[in-house]
């Protein structure tokens, strides 16, 4: 990605909120690699509730990628529902509540898993994200989606 010009001037003045919206749009679209250019180089990603088979941690833009990518081989994600915003006293902090539905690539099966994420943002990306998934929204695929992980 080139971090310069007037589109680098734009992302360095967004703020959590606008950042949060950028996610929900790109997660609806359904192109997961493209996520990854929302977080910065070493960010991380939690998630205190993940399921068995299924790392609890991930660092870094490229480990993202990779982990997106892999994934889009499972799923497709198709939209968000259901979208709440919360904004904090803390500005580079904001939590977002969405379902979001897609399908099973395999079985074409669809689903809906609903998230609470808290994400921090700086400088226009994220640092930093603690996922809440609901468990049973990924019943269809956990399987393969930990063989991918």
């Amino acid at each position: 990605m080139l971090r310069s010009g007037f589109y680098w001037r734009c992302v360095m003045q967004a703020s959590a909120r606008e950042v949060a919206e950028r996610f929900l749009g790109v997660a609806a679209g359904g192109d997961l690699a493209a996520l990854a250019d929302l977080y910065s180089e070493d960010s991380v990603i939690e998630l205190p509730f993940a399921p068995p088979g299924i790392p609890a941690r991930f660092e870094g833009r490229e480990g993202h990628r990779a982990r997106f990518g892999r994934a889009a081989t499972v799923v497709r994600h198709e939209r968000v529902a259901n979208v709440v915003l919360h904004e904090s006293t803390d500005p580079e902090v904001v939590i977002v509540e969405y379902d979001l539905h897609g399908h099973v690539l395999s079985s074409g099966q669809p689903f809906t898993r609903s998230y609470v994420m808290v994400m921090r943002v700086r400088d226009g990306l994220i640092v930093h994200s603690r996922d809440y998934a609901d468990p049973a929204g990924s019943v269809g695929y956990r399987d393969e989606a930990a063989r991918v992980s």
